[in-house]
């Protein structure tokens, strides 16, 4: 995972990838464009970075554009900020790198099975995809079958969502019986 971790790579800094979630979750962002008081909207706009400077802001929103993760425009006296095709990629994987299943305080019995079958067209999503489910406490199970207890769909449909993957290409069944599931519980510490 790591070495595909690189090719995806997050913004380093807490304000870019903070600016980068906002934008994934909001879409496109406007302000006033008359107002001499640019940065000031800007910081109104997103009330989570009142942490930050109002400089920190504002160089961070300027890299991020000359990185070409974010584009500024002006329509009808209005600022629109939003994510160009790049930006949504790295915001995506910015989703992905923070997934995580909800272990819930009682097991509800059933088990999580992954399957998956992944051209080789596709090595690369497939190998960052095996990565994110060990990451994810996923367990192999046989060839291409991964195991979890826990509900987890949510999490596997934004996986198949973000890698472009079909129904064909990934399944999850949910299953109470797999035979003797002793070891599998013990991994999981559901004894």
């Amino acid at each position: 995972m790591n070495k595909y971790k690189n090719y995806f790579s997050s913004p380093k800094s807490k304000i870019a990838r903070d600016i980068l979630r906002f934008l994934i979750i909001g879409g496109i962002v406007t302000i006033a464009a008359t107002s001499p008081f640019f940065i000031v909207n800007l910081m109104k706009g997103f009330k989570k970075f009142k942490k930050y400077s109002n400089k920190k802001v504002y160089d961070t929103f300027y890299k991020l554009e000359k990185q070409g993760l974010i584009n500024f425009y002006e329509k009808n006296n209005q600022i629109y900020i939003s994510l160009t095709g790049k930006g949504r990629k790295k915001a995506g994987w910015m989703q992905i790198d923070d997934l995580k299943i909800k272990k819930p305080k009682k097991w509800d019995g059933k088990w999580r099975i992954l399957l998956f079958d992944i051209s080789e067209m596709k090595r690369t999503y497939r190998e960052a995809l095996r990565g994110k489910l060990k990451d994810l406490n996923f367990q192999l199970f046989q060839k291409s079958a991964w195991i979890n207890p826990y509900d987890c769909i949510k999490e596997v449909n934004l996986l198949k969502s973000f890698f472009g993957l079909s129904d064909k290409e990934i399944k999850l069944i949910v299953s109470r019986e797999i035979g003797d599931d002793k070891e599998l519980r013990k991994l999981f510490g559901l004894d």
